[in-house]
């Protein structure tokens, strides 16, 4: 409840400064801008920024229907007009107020988009503009007078947003339904579980999971004693061409151990086949080498 009253607090002091301050002529406001630019006077700055508080607080009331503190939205748009403030070049003979508004609304719509749900969304522009236009376009398609069945109006709203049909049908989704934690009971009243029990997972039972691990220790092990079969050339010749990532060429090894690749191919053909048997021995008979 403190850190309520804190934040209301915060606010209407925010509201009353902005109220306060004196709006700039666009003299006045063009000789801050120099002193910034010129000399990095901060007073200058301060001075621009807070006489377009009102710029903030007032676009900040537009994205009040996201649901999130009407504070923490002033605040944002109180960065996004620091940013504008840092950035603006009087030389280009455009008033503040029509160049802060581009970066006051995109660090509200960062805000929301970032806070709205605790699922990411948004991240590319196109994406951007359909979370920020869906409803209004809605609304406008239902005021046409005209019936506009969904499919209709996903259609129409995604050609004009140029996004496909299934990214509009699935943010109309997201902005019609809550965030639902997953720990959330299904039934108060008789603790029938919770909404993670409902979910389905794709990875192996446990039973075989213990049997994968059985026969991966298995399988290695029949391995190792295999190789123990073969002589020390057999055994670097199989390493570097069928155990390495980067298998060696038969005439790699073969400048490697002086001799020729022809000489290789057939050690590492009578080791294949010395491991295949030793693999088998139980099931196969004797085998001479």
């Amino acid at each position: 409840m403190g850190m309520d009253r804190a934040g209301l607090g915060g606010e209407a002091m925010m509201l009353r400064a902005a109220s306060r301050a004196p709006y700039l002529e666009r003299g006045e406001e063009l000789a801050l801008a120099i002193r910034w630019k010129e000399k990095r006077d901060q007073q200058a700055l301060d001075r621009i920024a807070t006489a377009h508080m009102r710029l903030a607080i007032s676009m900040a009331v537009k994205f009040r229907r996201y649901g999130l503190p009407m504070g923490d939205l002033i605040q944002e748009g109180h960065v996004g007009l620091l940013e504008a403030a840092a950035r603006f070049d009087p030389d280009r003979d455009v008033r503040f107020s029509t160049y802060a508004t581009w970066w006051i609304r995109a660090s509200m719509q960062d805000y929301v988009l970032r806070n709205w749900s605790i699922v990411r969304g948004g991240t590319s522009s196109a994406q951007k503009s359909l979370f920020f236009n869906l409803r209004r376009m809605r609304a406008r398609l239902s005021q046409s007078g005209e019936p506009v069945g969904a499919l209709s109006a996903y259609k129409q709203i995604s050609v004009a947003l140029g996004v496909s049909e299934a990214d509009v049908a699935l943010m109309d989704m997201r902005l019609s339904v809550p965030d639902t934690s997953l720990n959330a009971p299904l039934n108060v009243e008789n603790d029938s579980g919770e909404r993670m029990d409902l979910l389905v997972s794709d990875a192996p039972l446990p039973d075989e999971q213990v049997c994968e691990t059985i026969d991966i220790e298995r399988r290695s092990s029949w391995l190792r004693d295999a190789l123990s079969v073969l002589n020390e050339r057999e055994m670097h010749i199989i390493a570097q061409r069928r155990l390495s990532e980067n298998g060696a060429t038969l005439e790699e090894l073969g400048s490697l151990l002086g001799i020729s690749k022809e000489r290789v191919r057939q050690i590492e053909t009578r080791a294949l086949e010395k491991l295949k048997c030793a693999l088998v021995k139980e099931n196969s008979a004797f085998c001479v080498f």
